[in-house]
């Protein structure tokens, strides 16, 4: 899984390699490994590279203030599969269709140029067996298609837009 973070402005991507307790993750390429437990609700205590780290974790805002040597770092956590519809709209009324979780893409319903309903099927994605519509956040064009069947994708890959 892929996550896009802020922090403190700079924008990184990482990718879970192997969840809690021992994530395993990469950034830039090179993997790492840390250590996550939960000390209270929302609070977790982090041992990287034999150094330990607070983290806070705010929900509401989607950010982890994190604390190293008495210096605050706020990062801001954009995980893919937590985007609403809402928030895939651009400033000119074009949605951005990324895929929810990872998988393969078995049909494409639609070609670039068709008109389409919110709520309209695009393409079928599966993932662990079981095949997932991904519907149309509203109605409009289909500006670009960038999935293919066939075409292995990740949470969050953008699969087609609509104007």
């Amino acid at each position: 899984m892929k996550l896009a973070l802020t922090v403190n402005g700079s924008q990184r991507e990482v990718e879970i390699v192997a969840p809690a307790p021992e994530w395993r993750f990469r950034v830039d390429g090179v993997e790492r490994r840390a250590l996550v437990t939960q000390v209270e609700p929302g609070v977790y205590s982090i041992l990287l590279d034999g150094n330990i780290y607070e983290a806070s974790l705010d929900r509401a805002e989607q950010s982890l203030v994190v604390v190293v040597a008495g210096e605050r770092f706020e990062v801001e956590v954009r995980d893919p599969r937590s985007w609403s519809r809402k928030s895939l709209r651009g400033s000119q009324g074009v949605a951005t269709v990324p895929a929810p979780m990872p998988g393969k893409v078995v049909r494409v319903l639609v070609a670039a140029g068709d008109a389409v309903e919110a709520g309209q099927g695009l393409l079928v994605v599966e993932a662990m067996k079981m095949q997932n519509e991904i519907k149309s956040p509203r109605s409009g064009q289909v500006v670009s298609l960038t999935a293919r069947e066939g075409a292995t994708v990740v949470a969050g890959e953008p699969l087609a837009t609509i104007g």
